[in-house]
């Protein structure tokens, strides 16, 4: 007789795979989102301190600040409904700290495309970029925080081409030439 061999499986003890344990988490509050408004843009309020002037009601202290650029300049601009009616560009009249009546006339065009040079106090913080450059800066920011104004001024200073940022830049020089494009000057002897 044969013997057959047979093989028992020894029973093998299961792991046991211990599933860890999910923590409990807190409620979360609902964040409130507000839609910010660009920094470019700004309705702010301010004192009495900041705006030295402390015969004015609350409503008067409310203005509206834009950016505008051209080239390397850039304008911060604020204006207000309430107050003295004048443009201080750098905190001195438009008219003294541009002296060429050209650029004087680029800072007003804005205000005077939709009759309302009269009708604002304009405060400017210019800096960069020469003279030129820094008078168109004005005009866009001018014509920015008039549209942040009233939307309806969209229109007629979008035709007239005062709220398209002039993309034209100054370009980079180049390594070997003397300029963006101009090469070194060839000699033949």
């Amino acid at each position: 007789m044969e013997e057959k061999k047979t093989t028992t499986k020894k029973p093998t003890a299961k792991k046991e795979v211990k599933k860890p344990v999910a923590k409990k988490k807190a409620a979360k509050k609902p964040v409130e989102v507000s839609p910010e408004i660009p920094q470019e843009e700004k309705v702010l309020e301010i004192t009495e301190e900041e705006s030295g002037e402390e015969g004015l009601s609350a409503k008067s202290k409310k203005y509206i600040e834009t950016i505008g650029r051209r080239k390397t300049a850039t304008a911060r601009v604020r204006i207000w409904t309430r107050g003295d009616k004048e443009i201080l560009i750098n905190d001195k009249p438009y008219k003294s700290y541009f002296t060429i009546p050209e650029l004087q006339q680029t800072i007003t065009a804005s205000l005077e495309k939709m009759k309302c040079f009269d009708k604002f106090r304009v405060s400017v913080k210019v800096k960069g970029g020469g003279t030129f450059a820094q008078a168109e800066a004005v005009r866009h920011a001018i014509a920015r925080a008039l549209v942040r104004f009233n939307q309806d001024f969209r229109k007629r200073l979008k035709k007239a081409g005062h709220l398209t940022r002039d993309p034209r830049m100054r370009e980079r020089k180049k390594f070997g030439l003397k300029r963006a494009r101009r090469a070194p000057q060839w000699k033949k002897r």
